[in-house]
């Protein structure tokens, strides 16, 4: 018995510095973009590095004052908010008819939506244009918000989940005179709250860190998000990174805030049941 609680401290130990050197890993780009944005230009190509910084504040108030970012964060958090939405609509749906509904043709149609996640985004982008441009939505929330609107993930997420859930709460419901309806919204829904947080935050951090697709579907500043007001620091100078990395950084605060107040549900691979059935 000694042994082997030895044995599980030295596999905890191990686990947990190898967990540490992960997190240094990702950790080590956050903390170069912070000490960029606060460092001089000849500090940011100085070899070999400083990793104590000159603390130059003012590339925050340049950086902020160098595009309209209250509009580019409204416009991000409409879209964000917008996608995460119809997403959740969309996938519970889908995964509820997949998962629960029997009729003909049912599993060619989902493997005909899983196929959609094999065809490269970037071989779309000139029909897409060309499409945006006929139906009159380029350049408007909505060419960012619609083809956004249904997640392959999300939809395969809901139908796994609710395909392992016991089958007798769905009996029971139906036994009570629940419809297809009611059980979507007061079972479905209730007992897969933890998969559909995972889809809502993986649906808002895609629209937040969106950058290809707004970029060419858009020309205004009243309608483009943050990623694309990032383009101000681009110049034929050159690159501003001192105030790139300002920008970057008061523009990440929030996404990373947002990860560490609900990040155990990107780890959490399956939740309970028990007490449904009785």
């Amino acid at each position: 018995m000694a042994r082997r609680g030895r044995r599980r401290r030295i596999l905890a130990w191990v686990r947990n510095v190898a967990a540490l050197l992960v997190a240094l890993l990702w950790a080590i780009p956050l903390l170069w973009m912070f000490l960029s944005s606060v460092s001089t230009d000849s500090d940011v190509y100085r070899v070999p590095p400083t990793l104590w910084p000159s603390w130059h504040w003012e590339n925050y108030a340049r950086a902020w004052s160098s595009a309209p970012w209250l509009r580019y964060f409204g416009n991000t958090l409409f879209i964000a908010l917008s996608v995460v939405i119809l997403t959740l609509i969309t996938s519970l749906l889908a995964g509820f008819a997949f998962a629960l509904m029997r009729f003909r043709g049912s599993k060619v149609l989902f493997y005909i939506v899983l196929s959609v996640m094999m065809v490269p985004q970037t071989v779309l982008l000139i029909p897409n244009f060309i499409l945006a441009h006929t139906t009159g939505l380029y350049n408007t929330y909505w060419i960012q918000i619609l083809p956004w609107a249904s997640s392959v993930f999300g939809i395969f997420l809901l139908r796994q989940t609710l395909s392992s859930l016991p089958q007798e709460i769905f009996d029971a419901a139906e036994l009570d005179g629940a419809g297809a309806f009611s059980m979507l919204v007061r079972v479905a829904a209730p007992l897969t709250v933890p998969s559909l947080i995972l889809i809502g935050l993986n649906s808002f951090m895609g629209a937040w860190g969106s950058f290809v697709w707004p970029y060419l579907m858009t020309q205004s500043n009243s309608v483009r998000p943050i990623e694309v007001g990032l383009q101000a620091f681009y110049g034929a100078e050159g690159t501003d990174w001192t105030g790139l990395s300002a920008a970057v950084t008061f523009t990440t605060v929030p996404i990373m805030i947002l990860f560490f107040c609900l990040q155990r549900y990107f780890v959490q691979g399956a939740f309970s049941t028990q007490g449904a059935v009785q």
